[in-house]
């Protein structure tokens, strides 16, 4: 699987290198739009394969969230400070 990965990456290197110079708020952009791309897909969602690790992280921050789920920051509030950052 790592050696997938690894090609994947060295095919791509051309563009993630053309990303990697853009600014924090828009490689964030790029990264939500890419994102976005594979929410639409539920597809995707059947394949990703979570560790008993992972699930048990999962849990405690659902539980962590539920306790109480005003602390923090909204994705909108945190995407309006990288986007004023930017200016």
């Amino acid at each position: 699987m790592l050696n997938a990965i690894f090609l994947v990456l060295l095919c791509m290197a051309p563009q993630l290198a053309e990303i990697l110079k853009l600014s924090l708020p828009e490689r964030i952009l790029w990264a939500e739009a890419i994102w976005n791309s594979i929410t639409a897909d539920n597809k995707s969602f059947d394949k990703i394969q979570l560790s008993a690790k992972e699930k048990k992280y999962l849990d405690k921050v659902a539980i962590e969230f539920e306790a109480n789920p005003h602390q923090g920051s909204s994705w909108k509030e945190v995407k309006k400070r990288i986007l004023s950052a930017k200016k």
